[in-house]
């Protein structure tokens, strides 16, 4: 009996012994799982990078003024119709640009040019803002990037509520403008490379007709000498507009 109490004893001191080892023991969590998608980017970050790129270069309009605004060109098109207008310009030592301008896309940009040249007001003004593989921009009376017609036409392009299907690629005239929408004048430029971050930004109107005019336009912008990165041509060194005649 005495030996029976001694075997019970020591079996449950092994029982508490066990016990205190389990209680001890490290236990560890189970792992979860790392997310499979990053966060999303925010919208301020997208527009940061947006702006750098629309930033870099643009074609610069007249200063922000209070000019009587053109917003009617006369009845719209037709879906059938693609009213297209002709136009030439002479520049002095290179020859003769031909440009087809699409009054479907954008009717009262058109009309301005149209008047604008019809009257007379281009002849004897200066391409005074060029930059090789981008543009070259004219049609400033004062030559330096602030004068105007006295005008100012709704800018028709994406921006602005207005559904301009063409694209500044090589050799399409678009207007330059100051940072209100409305603000585009006489001022134009004419792309001599694809730059379609403008798209939506600025009112392309027309192209370059042929291949030739082309030329033309790259090679003022390749023999163009600019004082800063901004493309500011010497008044002595300006390509000239001789003339910006209408044929229909």
């Amino acid at each position: 009996m005495k030996k029976l109490r001694i075997a019970l004893g020591l079996l449950l001191c092994l029982a508490l012994a066990l016990s205190c080892a389990a209680c001890g023991a490290d236990v560890k969590p189970a792992e979860t799982a790392a997310p499979e998608t990053a966060p999303a980017e925010t919208s301020e970050t997208s527009e940061t990078a947006e702006e750098a790129e629309e930033n870099a270069g643009e074609p610069e309009g007249l200063e922000e003024n209070e000019l009587p605004i053109m917003t009617d060109a006369g009845p719209a098109p037709t879906e059938s119709e693609h009213e297209l207008h002709h136009v030439q310009i002479v520049i002095r030592d290179y020859g003769t640009v031909t440009l087809e301008l699409d009054a479907t896309a954008a009717p009262i940009t058109v009309q301005n040019f149209l008047d604008l040249a019809g009257s007379g007001f281009y002849d004897g003004l200066t391409f005074h803002r060029i930059m090789d593989g981008f543009m070259i921009q004219g049609g400033d009376p004062l030559g330096n990037g602030t004068g105007g017609s006295g005008r100012n036409i709704t800018g028709e392009f994406a921006l602005n509520g207005w559904d301009n299907p063409i694209s500044h690629k090589a050799g399409v005239i678009s207007m330059a403008r100051a940072n209100p929408y409305n603000s585009a004048s006489s001022q134009f430029f004419i792309c001599v490379a694809d730059s379609e971050f403008l798209d939506g930004q600025y009112a392309a109107f027309g192209w370059v007709a042929d291949d030739e005019s082309l030329a033309i336009v790259q090679q003022i912008a390749k023999d163009a000498r600019p004082v800063d990165n901004n493309g500011t041509i010497p008044a002595a060194q300006q390509p000239v507009i001789e003339s910006v005649t209408v044929l229909d």
